[in-house]
């Protein structure tokens, strides 16, 4: 086993996850693995960082990559200290639709049950898929860190508030992260024992193909909070919804 702390970013290949992965191996020393679905996207990211950086075939929605994936860290780096769950999507169809357009067509009145299985495939059932896959891992490691993605627009208390203009654009995608926070708080209070710490992190409108590059935040700056949630010390919370600013509500 490698003496260097070793941390997995699935969608590392380009926006926020490729920055957490940058700033993980350029910044703090951290082994690097750059989850991607596709292969040499993974390679062409990896090797663009500055440190010791590995591209690992992923896709969250794929068993058999899971699998494969989580044999792959066991046998060439031999431990997993943090799991930054990044991956997933915000809309499905065309990228050259507006992002208006998209939210109205997210709407759970308009998707259909397909896309909802898609989103929750992706967004909910893959990220517990494969943080159950890697826990053997993350149970030997001495302070394991697992963040969890998460997104201010799906807070349940933000879109009860009538006076939130935004609660007109709550549709499946924040339904599916919505989902998500849940589930962190469920790993959360089950690994709590073992000292494992399950935080959800959100970066902020960040400027990624999610949105068209429509979202007021550079990937510095996305990143920033999710590398400070992968990094927490002992006293660090868990079982915590956040952002750069503090708490946010559940």
């Amino acid at each position: 086993m490698q003496n260097t702390p070793v941390a997995l970013v699935t969608g590392a290949n380009t926006g926020i996850g490729r920055q957490v992965a940058k700033e993980l191996a350029g910044r703090h020393g951290y082994t690097v693995l750059v989850g991607s679905r596709d292969l040499g996207r993974g390679e062409a990211a990896a090797a663009e960082i500055d440190g010791d950086a590995h591209a690992v075939q992923l896709d969250v929605t794929d068993e058999g990559s899971i699998a494969a994936a989580a044999q792959r860290i066991r046998n060439e780096f031999g431990r997993l200290d943090v799991l930054v769950n990044n991956a997933g999507i915000s809309f499905v169809g065309d990228a050259d639709t507006p992002l208006e357009e998209r939210a109205r067509a997210g709407l759970l009145t308009e998707v259909s049950p397909d896309v909802v299985r898609q989103f929750f495939e992706t967004n909910v059932i893959g990220p517990i898929a494969l943080t159950q896959a890697l826990l053997p891992l993350l149970r030997e490691a001495p302070a394991a860190r697992i963040v969890n993605v998460g997104s201010s627009g799906s807070s349940l208390t933000l879109n009860a508030d009538e006076s939130n203009p935004q609660r007109s654009m709550f549709g499946i995608y924040p339904t599916s992260k919505s989902a998500l926070h849940a589930a962190t708080l469920g790993f959360a209070t089950a690994l709590e024992p073992a000292g494992i710490k399950v935080n959800v992190a959100d970066p902020g409108f960040t400027a990624t193909a999610l949105n068209n590059f429509q979202g007021t935040k550079t990937v510095e700056e996305g990143a920033r909070h999710i590398v400070r949630m992968a990094l927490i010390g002992p006293d660090g919370p868990t079982g915590t919804f956040s952002g750069d600013d503090g708490p946010l509500p559940w």
